[in-house]
């Protein structure tokens, strides 16, 4: 009996020693996939529609979001390209809560070409992150109606404490 006691003793504090560790762990993840952003029509020459769509990122640390910059983040149709352009938003500002510095609409190939840094503050362990996207008419080019898309990857790194 004594024998089956201290083994019940020693499980339950590998449990808690366990326990302890998993929950002290550092953690980065997106909650899910960014939806589908859909624009409207451009209906004149100069029109530029926008769209978004958000993301939450948690982490209980910093973190850096880098783009792809080749042409699958171009919008593209079988025949023609739009000029396209991306930029970041952040419900935090990476003082009084975790998130970063909003980025500036730039060109698919140049997006995050440097990475946006997203600074976790303590107890603030989510950060939603919105990608917004923009599409034109490229100067003195007017393209071919039709149904144009991309994809555009985003990849969280870790930065540490």
């Amino acid at each position: 009996m004594k024998l089956k006691l201290t083994r019940i003793i020693i499980f339950i504090i590998v449990i808690l020693f366990c326990s302890g560790l998993l929950v002290g762990q550092d953690y980065m993840y997106w909650s899910g996939d960014f939806s589908t952003i859909v624009l409207s029509n451009i209906q004149t020459r100069d029109q530029a529609p926008e769209s978004s769509s958000s993301t939450t990122l948690y982490t209980s640390g910093n973190a850096e979001i880098s783009a792809d910059n080749t042409t699958t983040a171009q919008l593209s149709s079988a025949t023609d390209t739009l000029a396209t352009e991306y930029k970041l938003t952040f419900d935090g500002d990476g003082s009084s809560a975790t998130g970063g510095t909003d980025t500036t609409y730039v060109t698919y190939d140049n997006f995050l070409t440097t990475a946006a840094g997203v600074t976790y503050v303590t107890d603030d362990n989510d950060v939603d992150v919105t990608l917004h996207v923009r599409a034109s008419n490229y100067a003195g080019d007017l393209a071919n109606a039709g149904t144009y898309t991309a994809t555009q990857t985003l990849t969280v790194h870790w930065v540490g404490p």
